[in-house]
């Protein structure tokens, strides 16, 4: 059913975000073809996850919002068959039961896995593509259902051929109408190894503290803003300085959190946005912020990051 002028607030990590001109909640497939044959072609549509990375605008969308609610999840000789709407934590939970071994760095991460897939989510050295056996989607312009194997979804750093131009899905690209080849996954089909159920807990259990010990859980957040960047990709003036820095993920980068803290903008503020001093890659609403303050705050960090040390920092975050 579709319905009219609902707050985005209400379904971002970031609680911030205007009224959506109209949004559909889809329980299954055959609700998100209902939902694209009925509505106005001529609209922009935006497909929503968990809300985890997402920036909405306090003017809100004028088109569709539809939110696939996709949380099948089944298993079979060690592979995962999982909706795109299932939650990260849940997942997990689901691989603690079945005492399956692969994802232990996702510990923590938040969002769903149509999410993960997207933007080809890593942390500890892992990455949702290291896991992932085949995804199945929807061409939205035409209803054709799409599966592709591992080698057909053109992984790379914190990308996908979901995230491309024209694509989206759940977590998270607005799709404007006119555009061809725009996507919705639909569910993942994950390889595991099997592995001790308490190995795999606790090992999970151990990038959950570590998240909460060092992120900024305590305040509403979208999780990290910037992209780590390639280290070979810097000027080797600034070698010397970064090399400390240096982590591998999963390749060497230098932390965009690093290049924040040396630039001295911990804790920086405008309005009611935070650039958190406790890890200074997460923007904080700390005071009832608008989708203003955000942005203001990450066009200064990318200003002072290209002042200091001549990088483009990326946005790892999606704007609507």
């Amino acid at each position: 059913m579709f319905k009219e002028n609902i707050l985005l607030a209400k379904y971002g990590s970031y609680k911030i975000g205007g009224p959506a001109r109209y949004f559909f909640h889809a329980k299954t497939d055959k609700d998100i073809i209902t939902a694209l044959k009925n509505r106005n072609k001529n609209d922009g549509f935006f497909i929503l996850g968990g809300g985890t990375n997402i920036l909405f605008d306090d003017n809100g969308f004028d088109g569709l919002v539809l939110k696939p609610d996709l949380k099948n999840i089944s298993v079979k000789k060690n592979v995962i068959i999982a909706g795109a709407g299932v939650l990260m934590e849940d997942l997990l939970d689901f691989c603690v039961e079945h005492s399956l071994s692969g994802l232990e760095w996702a510990g923590g991460l938040p969002g769903t896995l149509g999410g993960a897939v997207r933007g080809n989510a890593g942390a500890f050295g892992g990455e949702i593509k290291d896991s992932v056996l085949a995804v199945s989607s929807i061409d939205s312009s035409n209803l054709k259902l799409i599966k592709r194997k591992n080698s057909q979804c053109k992984f790379d750093y914190r990308s996908s051929v979901f995230s491309a131009e024209g694509a989206c899905l759940p977590v998270g690209m607005a799709c404007l109408s006119g555009r061809q080849g725009k996507e919705i996954i639909l569910s993942v089909e994950l390889k595991l190894k099997p592995g001790d159920r308490s190995t795999v807990k606790n090992a999970i259990e151990e990038k959950i503290s570590y998240r909460r010990l060092r992120h900024p859980i305590e305040h509403f957040n979208i999780g990290s803003i910037f992209k780590n960047v390639a280290f070979d990709s810097v000027s080797k003036k600034h070698h010397a300085l970064f090399l400390k820095a240096v982590k591998k993920d999963p390749f060497p980068v230098i932390p965009a959190a690093f290049l924040l803290s040396e630039a001295g903008l911990k804790g920086v503020a405008l309005g009611g946005a935070m650039i958190s001093p406790k890890h200074p890659n997460f923007i904080v609403n700390v005071l009832s912020a608008g989708s203003a303050d955000v942005k203001n705050l990450i066009a200064l960090a990318k200003y002072k990051i290209k002042k200091d040390f001549q990088i483009e920092l990326e946005e790892e975050i999606i704007y609507l």
